[in-house]
């Protein structure tokens, strides 16, 4: 059995940055090194480890199944040693090329996103933001497992370990097509569910805000379709009957660029209101309180 105080930190770099690319050259390219000497460190770890690790095949290269077991333990000690190393460094945006991961739901993204990537175009023109999605079925997960530094979303209350910042509340529309039935006239419950119901659900639930209130009222609506991505959403309610209720901000944007209309719900919904949460250890990292604090300001503009 290989002792793992054996392992030249260095050499698991090499191991990590060839099992994300998938491919010697640009495994050397991401970091900074010649072919030959990612390639004499992975004869080396082979060595040591008593296993070929990465197999030749055509454009590129493939782990054998002890790179893979490898793979997950080694990329995340390596991402918590970096979080560690830059938690007690100073941070400047304007000559960092940190890597902020943050998750998002899909309504974040399109809300806090633009905003957040033109300020730091501005203000840290290195720095990269990588999105991932979150919803309340990952977001803790995506946290706990150290796959995104924060999460916001509309979330329920976190562990002690988690701090929960709250952000923007949001009130609902109604979104159609210009020419609808319901885009003139009274709209009233009995209107409102006449027509099916397009639903927009990335994690697969048929249920959303509006269904208990209308279920309460005696007015239960009928779906027409339950969507994953928002991109689907402007079509399908240019080419059919369905209506969909959402987000205010999010209903606002979606009618402006795609040419839908807007009606005030006649359901009453309680308000949503977006989290941003994320791990304690996190709390004195220079570098992400200051992303932190540019996703709250960016939400007080919203």
């Amino acid at each position: 059995m290989t002792d793992p105080e054996k392992l030249d930190l260095n050499l698991l770099r090499v191991f990590d940055a060839v099992a994300r690319e998938r491919h010697v050259t640009r495994a050397a390219q991401r970091l900074n090194l010649s072919q030959s000497a990612v390639s004499n460190a992975l004869a080396r770890l082979r060595v040591t480890l008593g296993d070929e690790l990465f197999l030749r095949r055509p454009g590129g290269v493939e782990p054998t199944a002890l790179a893979l077991s490898l793979t997950g333990p080694v990329t995340e000690m390596l991402d918590r040693l970096r979080e560690t190393l830059a938690s007690h460094a100073p941070f400047d945006p304007a000559t960092s090329d940190r890597v902020f991961t943050v998750a998002f739901s899909e309504y974040a993204e399109f809300t806090l996103a633009p905003r957040v990537l033109a300020r730091m175009a501005q203000d840290a023109p290195g720095c990269l933001l990588a999105v991932r999605h979150a919803d309340r079925t990952n977001a803790a997960e995506l946290l706990e497992r150290g796959e995104a530094q924060m999460a916001v979303a509309v979330l329920p209350e976190p562990p002690a370990i988690y701090t929960r910042v709250l952000l923007m509340q949001e009130e609902f529309l109604t979104l159609m097509r210009r020419d609808h039935p319901l885009a003139g006239g009274p709209l009233d419950m009995a209107r409102l569910v006449s027509v099916p119901h397009l639903l927009h659900s990335p994690n697969g639930s048929r249920s959303g805000a509006l269904d208990g209130p209308l279920r309460d009222a005696g007015h239960p609506r009928r779906l027409g379709a339950v969507v994953a991505h928002l991109c689907a959403v402007p079509e399908i309610l240019q080419r059919t009957e369905m209506v969909m209720t959402l987000s205010a901000r999010l209903a606002r944007g979606l009618a402006e660029a795609h040419g839908l209309v807007t009606r005030e719900s006649p359901v009453p919904i309680q308000h949503t209101r977006l989290s941003l949460i994320f791990h304690r250890r996190f709390e004195a990292d220079a570098g992400h309180a200051w992303m932190r604090r540019l996703v709250m300001a960016v939400s007080r503009e919203a």
